[in-house]
């Protein structure tokens, strides 16, 4: 169960591994801009993209401050409720089947939430 999982979370980490090592060898550049024009349009197309998500992720104006707390508070307390859970089932569940199922969803909420910007900054490294 731990490797059906670990398989698809790492393999950006290894596909980036090898286009690296074909570009060693090769000595190719990858996927870098050619000249100034492109790297300018390449950061303009990165802030446009970080603006929507910045707008996307700001909170309304016309609500009251609390909506807005718990608005921010509902996916860590699901993904909290959800990883308690696969934790308690260890104990009071002894079928294997519907732990495994709930594992499925352990792991689907944590690298939902941690998995992109884990391999962002390993990416950068």
């Amino acid at each position: 169960m731990i490797l059906e999982s670990l398989i698809p979370a790492l393999l950006p980490v290894a596909t980036d591994g090898i286009r690296g090592l074909f570009n060693k060898f090769t000595g190719g550049a990858g996927a870098k801009p050619a000249n100034t024009g492109e790297v300018i349009a390449l950061m303009e197309a990165e802030t446009t993209r970080l603006e929507a998500l910045a707008e996307i992720d700001s909170a309304a104006s016309n609500v009251h401050a609390w909506v807005n707390d718990v608005r921010a508070l509902q996916r860590p307390v699901a993904a909290g409720l959800i990883v308690v859970g696969y934790i308690t089932s260890f104990v009071f569940v002894s079928d294997a089947d519907i732990v495994n199922d709930l594992g499925s969803y352990a792991q689907m909420v944590t690298f939902y939430l941690f998995g992109d910007r884990t391999y962002m900054y390993m990416k950068k490294s």
